[in-house]
């Protein structure tokens, strides 16, 4: 069974940047697609962003609006979010999470059986 480990998330100011990872030891996620989801208090979990297992396809949710970019290096089997200009509203625990088949509806959390532990993204204005 493949296990994600997110990592990256921190504090930062309002205009900031932080670069998320999500790695897979002892396992794989070359060949799988993966996402990015994120849930603030109180709020239902919201995908952030996705990526096919090439890196040839990406999807990204309403709100990223050119701030978030993600990427992949199947070389280190390692999966990333780029996030840029963060705002308060940013602030969540952030989790990668590996999607499984070939249904393109990337936004559908049952689509994806493996879900990193997640990672504090903190914004402050």
């Amino acid at each position: 069974q493949v296990r994600l480990v997110a990592s990256g998330g921190g504090l930062v100011q309002a205009g900031g940047s932080l670069r998320l990872s999500c790695a897979a030891p002892g396992g794989t996620i070359s060949n799988t697609a993966i996402g990015w989801f994120r849930q603030a208090p109180g709020k239902e979990r919201e995908f952030v962003a996705g990526i096919s297992w090439s890196g040839a396809t990406t999807f990204y949710g309403d709100f990223v609006k050119g701030r978030f970019t993600i990427s992949r290096d199947n070389t280190k089997n390692t999966g990333y979010l780029q996030m840029h200009n963060l705002k308060p509203e940013d602030t969540a625990v952030y989790y990668c999470a590996r999607k499984i088949g070939t249904n393109a509806d990337y936004l559908n959390r049952e689509l994806y059986d493996t879900w990193g532990q997640g990672t504090q993204v903190t914004v402050s204005s």
